[in-house]
This record gives structure tokens, C-alpha cells and sequence, in this order.
């Protein structure tokens, strides 16, 4: 993929996430794309791939991780089980909110709706609210939606400013998430033939490339694929391991700073594959600055 597609145009550019509009992933899309980006949800991860893979979208985002609650494991598969490319990363700051009815007062919830990997990110919230029940939902913004749908005042969600914007909820209480800085990491995706995206934001801090590797199960054969990196003096700023086709055999998602037709890249990929039983290169991209 060489040629760029521009953010704006006359066609805009359509681009599937996982959720309900309003959720983090749909701030996401809009933050990358910028006004040329029509969101369409997708109810699950597989969802966002199947859609991408079939061109019903240009582009597919993926949380791939969040610097509180770490890896999303379902975002990893679907980048196993497609052929679809990497294309572009983005850091999104992630602030939740307790939304409710409005006119609900705070002290008559008694459950809280939200997707898991963002009650992981409120523990502090939910100790600090021992009555109040944590229940996992699909999404964020699907759990706000939930809530404007039953107009119980005993139930709230934990969402986003965009999301009690969108339902008509009320905000109760606001950074609720364990840390000021938390943030979450998304990949872009697309199918092979697609034209590289042009991010909104500037996206000049360099490159970065994503890895699929198996290995044999022998000793030495992690260690076999990991150490041309370090001899060529290639930073490797990701390792994340999977369930591959057999039980207790694994596939590694690996990500490193560089592209992966420039030196030394090159040559770490080459000798890597010497140690592995598959690599794919799944995509060079730009790096989302700092």
C-alpha cells in the first residue's frame, strides 16, 4: 500500500469500530480521520474485521491496549484469523464518567453497566462504591444506551462525555478512572489493496511495524526469534502471546520501532524467519507521537 487517501474528499471515509456511537473507539475514529470519518459500529471485535476484510468500510479500528488494564486479547485475533494490514496507530486519552438518568440522585445507584476492560480501569471508583454492583457490558456507550433505555434511576453506566452527550444522560461523577493519564492505544486496519490513511493529527515521531510469528515448540525458539532484533539494535516495544491452532501453542504478536523495508529492519526480519515456522509482516506505520 503506497498511495495515500486524503481525510477529506467528497466520499467520506467509512470506518468500523467495536460498540455503539458515543464510545471511546467512535472519539477514536474522529480524532484519526478527523470530518472525513463516517463511524459505523459494530457489535463485536469480529465484527470490525469481518466488515473490513469485506470492504464493507475502508478502514476497521482496534483497542489493542490500555496503560491501565493492558492488552486487548480479542483485537489480537481478529489480526490473526483476517489478512488484513496494519495502517496507523493512535493514542487516545481515555476519562469515564458515571452517567445516569437525568434527575437520578448518586446515591440511589446500585449497579453500575460498563465494558470490562473499562470497569478494570475504575477499580478504585468501584472500591470507593462497595453497594454498587459492576456489570459487565458489550461497550461503554452501549451500556449508556442501555441506561437511557430502561430510565431506572438505580442504574447508571460508565461511559464517556460523548456518550451521555448522545443519550441525554446525566453526569454523576467524572474521572473515575484510577489514573489522570490513562490512555488507550488503537491500530488501524485495512484490507491489503486499501490506500494508506492520512491521519488527521501529525504523525512525524517515525515508524513502527507489527509482527504474527510462531515458532516450534522447542527450547531456544523465542529466544531464536527475538535475538536478531537485539543484535541489529532493534527496539522491540511489544510482545503479546495467543492461543494458536493447537492447544498450548502460541502465536506472538510482536511490535518494533522502524519500518520494515528500512536497515537494520531488514535484515533482524530475515534472520528471524531462519527461528520462526511462520512471520507475517502485518503493517509499517506511522508512530503516534508521544
Amino acid at each position: 500500500m503506497t498511495n495515500e487517501r486524503e481525510p477529506g474528499g467528497a466520499e467520506a471515509v467509512r470506518v468500523a469500530f467495536q460498540g455503539e456511537l458515543g464510545a471511546y473507539s467512535d472519539e477514536a475514529v474522529r480524532q484519526y480521520f478527523g470530518g472525513a470519518a463516517e463511524p459505523v459500529a459494530c457489535r463485536d471485535f469480529d465484527g470490525v474485521g469481518v466488515r473490513t476484510m469485506a470492504g464493507e468500510v475502508d478502514y476497521g479500528l482496534l483497542p489493542i491496549e490500555n496503560s491501565l488494564a493492558g492488552s486487548v486479547v480479542a483485537s489480537y485475533d481478529v489480526l490473526a484469523a483476517t489478512g488484513l494490514h496494519v495502517v496507523g496507530e493512535i493514542i487516545s486519552p481515555i476519562h469515564h464518567c458515571v452517567l445516569a438518568i437525568p434527575g437520578a440522585p448518586a446515591d440511589a445507584v446500585a449497579r453500575v453497566l460498563s465494558h470490562p476492560v473499562a470497569l478494570a480501569q475504575c477499580r478504585r471508583w468501584l472500591a470507593a462504591h462497595p453497594r454498587v454492583e459492576a456489570v459487565s457490558w458489550y461497550d461503554t456507550a452501549g451500556a449508556a444506551k442501555e441506561v437511557a433505555a430502561r430510565g431506572d434511576p438505580s442504574t447508571a453506566a460508565i461511559a464517556g462525555r460523548l456518550a451521555a452527550e448522545r443519550y441525554g444522560l446525566a453526569i454523576l461523577d467524572q474521572h473515575v478512572e484510577d489514573r489522570p493519564d490513562n490512555q488507550t492505544r488503537f491500530l488501524v486496519i485495512a484490507r491489503p489493496d486499501s490506500p494508506l490513511p492520512r491521519p488527521a493529527a501529525d504523525t512525524s515521531a517515525g515508524m513502527k511495524t507489527s509482527l504474527l510469528a510462531e515458532t516450534a515448540n522447542v527450547p531456544g525458539a523465542l529466544l531464536g526469534l527475538l535475538q536478531p532484533f537485539a543484535a541489529r539494535g532493534v527496539n522491540l516495544t511489544k510482545l503479546e502471546s495467543r492461543p494458536a491452532g493447537q492447544p498450548w501453542s502460541y502465536r506472538f504478536f510482536l511490535e518494533l520501532e522502524g519500518a520494515a523495508d528500512a536497515s537494520p529492519v531488514r535484515g533482524a526480519l530475515a534472520d528471524a524467519r531462519a527461528h520462526a515456522t511462520s512471520l507475517r509482516v502485518l503493517g509499517s506505520y506511522p508512530r503516534w507521537p508521544a
